[in-house]
């Protein structure tokens, strides 16, 4: 892993991303036809299990799913929102947010990454929200996501309402949508930096936040360590693009957890080729529902493992 190295050895990295097992995801599906013929099909689970094969080059099983919640400050033009997102942070340390439920529900871990909260990132309606070296070193921090050992993770960022801000506006940054729909205070921002948003790292640390750098990082070390990646919210989706542009095919070992939730969420999952993998419409900001959908694949790797148990009996 690096640590607090510049923009160009991130950008050096992204052009080493492993790639994808098309063989083994290859293998998945046509145990699932071969099964679709014998008792029926699979449907999408079947597609679930090629994605977790080509991510990890080997038989697709769940037994570590994380979610990684990470949360960030920014300075708006109100004020700094310290105490809002201090607040959700100490509630879901707690156990009080709907992800600790549902982590324990499907026997998942939780880490939360505090981000330096009583510092917040810069206002991007006036300047920049980090210098190229604090961005780096928090895409760095965002790698250690994976530490530990999973076998799926699960990312999500939390940033209060100025946080929601700065991921509107990096995805119109980066993914291009109708003016009309980017809010006032994203519009402001993209004003503010026109004409140094082209480099991808560069809108990072203009529009983005601790949370949105770390996530992207959490994103390319995930890749680089074969582990699929389940993105939960509008920050992740941020940090999504931001990865999506270093690298062709860079989000291959990515879905998105939920659909139907979050409106700009689900644009950028049209815009990036991401798949969703349910259609629940939370819209906790918590990882709750990366938390089920990591449920989810976790069952259909064990649907899948007993139809391969079934064709091998004859």
């Amino acid at each position: 892993m690096i640590s607090g190295l510049p923009f160009d050895d991130v950008r050096n990295l992204a052009r080493q991303l492993p790639a994808l097992d098309m063989a083994g995801a290859a293998r998945v599906r046509e145990a699932a036809e071969r099964f679709a013929r014998r008792s029926g099909s699979l449907g999408s689970l079947a597609d679930v299990g090629a994605w977790l094969a080509a991510s990890t080059g080997r038989v697709p099983r769940v037994l570590r799913p994380v979610v990684a919640l990470f949360a960030g400050t920014h300075y708006a033009g109100e004020g700094a929102g310290v105490a809002e997102v201090q607040a959700f942070v100490d509630r879901t340390a707690a156990g009080g947010g709907a992800v600790n439920q549902a982590c324990a529900a499907g026997d998942i871990g939780l880490k939360i990454f505090d981000l330096a909260l009583d510092v917040p990132v810069d206002d991007i309606a006036a300047g920049a929200a980090l210098d190229e070296k604090g961005c780096a070193a928090t895409i760095a921090f965002g790698m250690e996501a994976v530490a530990g050992g999973t076998d799926l993770l699960v990312l999500a960022g939390f940033g209060g309402r100025a946080g929601r801000v700065s991921a509107e506006a990096l995805l119109a940054a980066l993914v291009p949508q109708p003016a009309d729909a980017i809010a006032a205070p994203a519009r402001r921002a993209l004003e503010a930096h026109r004409g140094h948003l082209s480099d991808p790292l560069e809108a990072l640390r203009r529009l983005g936040g601790r949370e949105t750098a770390a996530l992207a990082g959490a994103i390319v070390a995930a890749r680089m360590e074969k582990v699929p990646v389940l993105l939960d919210g509008a920050s992740a989706l941020a940090a999504a693009a931001v990865v999506a542009r270093l690298a062709d095919g860079a989000l291959a070992h990515c879905m998105v957890a939920d659909a139907g939730g979050d409106a700009l969420a689900d644009s950028a999952s049209i815009a990036l080729g991401l798949r969703q993998l349910q259609f629940l419409g939370l819209d906790t900001q918590d990882g709750a529902a990366g938390a089920l959908a990591a449920n989810l694949a976790k069952s259909a790797t064990l649907v899948l493992e007993g139809a391969e148990e079934f064709l091998r009996r004859g």
